[in-house]
C-alpha cells in the first residue's frame, strides 16, 4: 500500500501543488480543495503545526544597539553634509530582539523547506511594488497559531465535506485549522 496519494502528477508537481496548499492553509486559516487533496495537506500541516508547538518558547531576548535613519515630519531621511557629500544621519537605539535557540532555530528551517514566501498587498496600495511586504509566515506559526493548540496533542485541522464541484464532480471539502 501506498505512503501517499500521487493525485495524478509528477512528483515535482505534487510537491509544489502541497507546499502552496499547505501555505495557503496556515496564511488564511482555511482553503476549499478536494478531499484527497486536503487528506495528504493535512499531514503536512500538522507535523509543521506540531513542531512549532515544540519550539514555540525555545527563544532568548537579547538587547542589542542598532543604528537607525533619522526621519523628518514627512517621513524622510534626514541628510547632513559631511566633506561636501550628503550623508543619511542615524540615531543609536536599544532594540530588543527574539534569539532562536538552536532547536528553534532548526525546526524554523525545517518549516521554511515546505512553506512558500508570501507578500502581502494592502488593499489601498494595490498594484504597487512599494507597498507589499513579505509575511513571516514561521513567526505566525510560533507567536499565534502554536500558542492556541498547546494543550492539545493532535487534530489541528478539520475536513468538512462541501458537496461536489460542478465542473468534474469531484467533491470537495473545506480544510480548516481548529
Amino acid at each position: 500500500m501506498a505512503k501517499y496519494r500521487k493525485l495524478g502528477r509528477t512528483s515535482s508537481q505534487r510537491k509544489a501543488l502541497l507546499r502552496s496548499q499547505v501555505t495557503a492553509l496556515i496564511w488564511h486559516g482555511r482553503i476549499v480543495t478536494t478531499e484527497a487533496k486536503a487528506k495528504e495537506v493535512r499531514k503536512i500541516a500538522e507535523g509543521i503545526i506540531a513542531k512549532a508547538i515544540k519550539e514555540k518558547d525555545n527563544f532568548e531576548e537579547v538587547t542589542i544597539k542598532a543604528k537607525v535613519p533619522r526621519k523628518d515630519k514627512d517621513g524622510k531621511r534626514v541628510k547632513e553634509v559631511v566633506d561636501g557629500k550628503r550623508v543619511t544621519v542615524f540615531d543609536e537605539i536599544d532594540k530588543t530582539i527574539k534569539k532562536d535557540l538552536p532547536s528553534r532555530l532548526h525546526a524554523r528551517r525545517e518549516i521554511l523547506r515546505v512553506l512558500y514566501p508570501v507578500k502581502d498587498v494592502p488593499k489601498e496600495g494595490a498594484g504597487r511594488k512599494r507597498n507589499t511586504k513579505e509575511v513571516d509566515l514561521v513567526a505566525k506559526l510560533f507567536d499565534e497559531i502554536a500558542p492556541k493548540y498547546v494543550g492539545r496533542n493532535g487534530g489541528y485541522t478539520r475536513i468538512v465535506k462541501i458537496g461536489q464541484r460542478k465542473g468534474d464532480g469531484a467533491l470537495e471539502v473545506l480544510l480548516e485549522l481548529v
